[in-house]
């Protein structure tokens, strides 16, 4: 997605929803609508912090800057790895879609956060959107709940509600019921784990070292979290660096393969949502047989998750519509109705 020029903007339009993924950062204006994806990456200058380029540009830098330019992630499962990278990323994107020359008021802003996020976490979250712009108090959601608002769930009835959202570095399962969260188990397991998980299995196999950019690429183009007739006889040709010869070398890696690779980051997946179904009130228990399991998040991508899902608990499972986005639509719809939702937002 584009950047929007930011004098699109009304002066009113400037309330913003952040959904800081470990992979990707979302951005919501209110009355814009989805404003901003972009990677959640950024390039700088080693010595001076200088931010060269976020996003998109900058994950094109992956594993291949100069030793006078940093390119990286400051987002780690899903909470803030790097405190000053994350505050000059996150400025860069907000400039991206808001002109302060336009306006004196800086925006409002509500950040959805991972549920298993410590205070001193939480603590970083705010302090680096209120050093990127951002007007106090800086509010957030828990990710699970702001999916389950932007998958369409009626949160805030007395039924139950099951939302697994599986994002780049974490997986949170939570049951919600009148806008609150009755019972919610966070991983630190996403879609970054499975990329670790192919880079392993590769070079214990086959003695060959690739970057995760490859292994992701190898999960989209044939990743699948059970092997079906349309995917098993697949296969890629993978390039990386002979770890015997030192040399550039190519390989077959199979369905099969890549499948294998994934199995115990899958079962961790499945584990958790077994955890909380064990742990779900009787009567809200009755609810998930008929209105099943929905599932949000970038990884909830892979090939057949849903169905091994549904397999492994005998529930109706179904991924949301334009999962990737439903934390910052969640996000959006909270801070266009905040007196509906001010139940649903973390004190």
């Amino acid at each position: 997605m584009k950047f929007v020029p930011a004098r699109l903007f009304g002066i009113f339009s400037n309330d913003m929803a952040i959904d800081l993924g470990t992979a990707n950062t979302v951005v919501f204006v209110r009355n814009q609508g989805i404003v901003l994806n972009e990677p959640s990456v950024v390039a700088v200058r080693a010595n001076t912090n200088q931010v060269l380029a976020a996003g998109k540009a900058a994950k094109e830098m992956l594993g291949k800057t100069p030793e006078n330019i940093v390119a990286c992630r400051p987002m780690r499962d899903g909470v803030i790895a790097n405190f000053e990278l994350t505050e000059s990323m996150l400025r860069y994107f907000i400039r991206a879609v808001h002109d302060d020359r336009r306006t004196l008021v800086r925006p409002r802003m509500i950040i959805g956060v991972p549920s298993g996020i410590t205070q001193v976490e939480l603590r970083a979250v705010k302090d680096s959107a209120k050093q990127a712009g951002a007007r106090e108090p800086v509010r957030t959601i828990i990710e699970p709940m702001a999916a389950a608002i932007g998958a369409g769930l009626p949160v805030q009835e007395p039924s139950g509600n099951m939302i697994i959202d599986i994002g780049g570095g974490t997986t949170e399962v939570a049951i919600i019921s009148l806008k609150n969260v009755v019972f919610c188990r966070s991983v630190r397991v996403g879609g970054d784990e499975m990329d670790r998980a192919i880079v392993q299995y590769v070079k214990r196999k086959y003695n060959l070292l690739i970057g995760e950019r490859t292994a992701e690429q190898i999960k989209i183009e044939i990743g699948a979290a059970m092997l079906t007739e349309d995917i098993a006889d697949k296969s890629v040709h993978v390039k990386g660096r002979d770890l015997v010869t030192g040399v550039p070398k190519t390989i077959t890696l199979t369905a099969p393969e890549v499948n294998e690779a994934l199995l115990e980051t899958i079962a961790n997946i499945v584990d958790v949502v077994r955890v909380a179904l064990e742990n779900t009130p009787p009567e809200l228990s009755s609810d998930l047989v008929d209105r099943g399991i929905v599932m949000a998040g970038g990884s909830s991508l892979l090939r057949c998750l849903d169905q091994l899902l549904s397999k492994e608990t005998g529930l109706p499972v179904r991924v949301a519509e334009d999962p990737l986005f439903c934390v910052v639509k969640g996000a959006g719809k909270v801070l266009e109705n905040l007196d509906l939702f001010k139940d649903a937002l973390m004190e």
